[in-house]
């Protein structure tokens, strides 16, 4: 992928990057695996909103992914690489040998017209899905699966790997993109590879409009507001937010609080907590 800029003949061109989409070789998705789904604009069932700065943005069609990978020991032949509107990474359109159709997350560097495959038996190619006791030491995976059997929920934003480091009864131990080191059923299976796309990262929206397109609403700094809107708000020009620490539009401490339950289920399977991010890599004063 390629990151492409723009002479700065109006401000909003002057930062201005966009993808090359130089991988993508098909415009119009997969009619059979798309769906039509209801987007909420941030609005309960009562049409309350329960989450800000949510509504607008371009209309899509939800591609239905399989993160499944539960088509065992079928080859199937990479017929397309496809832009998704939900997701940052790209999709790989796959055509099975008994005829089925779905859609992978684009692992990088894999092309049309390769040939991947599910199940415990499978090589160890980019593309392929293999149980992770299966994968040797040091592999980098994506797409894994939390449940045996559930599908993938971790690793699987563009340009996001984890990498296998250790293996021990009945659980492998990976490192996640976030630094953090967790134990994962052995039976959990993963994709070969890393997730395609990684320039994501580099691009620059350069309007406010952009950012609309995509559903989200302006934000509004709370110390610029009146005290009745929020508990930073009121006081003379510049003022201090009047508390001990920054807090939410309904008082809960946030910028760096931990929000973790203290006795989580999942606790027994951290071997080493992700870093933690600083105050101002979290979004500073924009509470």
């Amino acid at each position: 992928m390629g990151i492409r800029s723009y002479r700065p003949y109006t401000p909003g061109t002057r930062e201005r990057t966009v993808s090359e989409f130089a991988e993508v070789t098909r415009n119009e998705p997969e009619k059979s695996l798309t769906r039509s789904v209801h987007r909420p604009k941030g609005r309960n069932n009562r049409g309350v909103i329960t989450c800000r700065h949510r509504g607008g943005g371009h209309k899509r069609l939800y591609r239905v992914i399989d993160f499944h990978r539960n088509k065992l020991n079928i080859p199937a032949k990479v017929a397309a690489v496809e832009y998704d509107p939900n997701r940052n990474a790209r999709i790989a359109l796959l055509y099975y040998q008994d005829g089925e159709k779905r859609y992978i997350l684009h692992p990088a560097t894999l092309a049309v017209g390769a040939t991947v495959v599910a199940g415990p038996d499978s090589p160890l190619e980019i593309g392929n899905a293999l149980p992770l006791y299966k994968i040797p030491l040091g592999t980098t995976v994506h797409n894994v699966e939390l449940v045996p059997g559930k599908g993938g929920q971790m690793v699987r934003a563009a340009g996001s790997s984890a990498q296998v480091v250790a293996k021990e009864g009945d659980y492998v131990t990976l490192k996640l993109p976030s630094t953090e080191v967790r134990m994962v059923r052995r039976e959990c299976y993963a994709t070969i590879g890393q997730v395609g796309n990684a320039d994501v990262r580099n691009i620059s929206l350069g309007k406010a409009g952009r950012k609309r397109w995509s559903g989200r609403r302006p934000e509004v700094r709370g110390s610029v507001m009146n005290p009745v809107d929020h508990p930073h708000g009121g006081g003379e020009g510049r003022a201090p937010i009047g508390r001990s620490g920054p807090v939410t539009p309904w008082g809960k401490p946030t910028l760096g609080y931990k929000t973790r339950k203290k006795k989580k289920d999942s606790d027994k399977f951290i071997v080493r907590r992700r870093r933690r991010v600083s105050k101002r890599g979290r979004g500073g004063r924009n509470a």
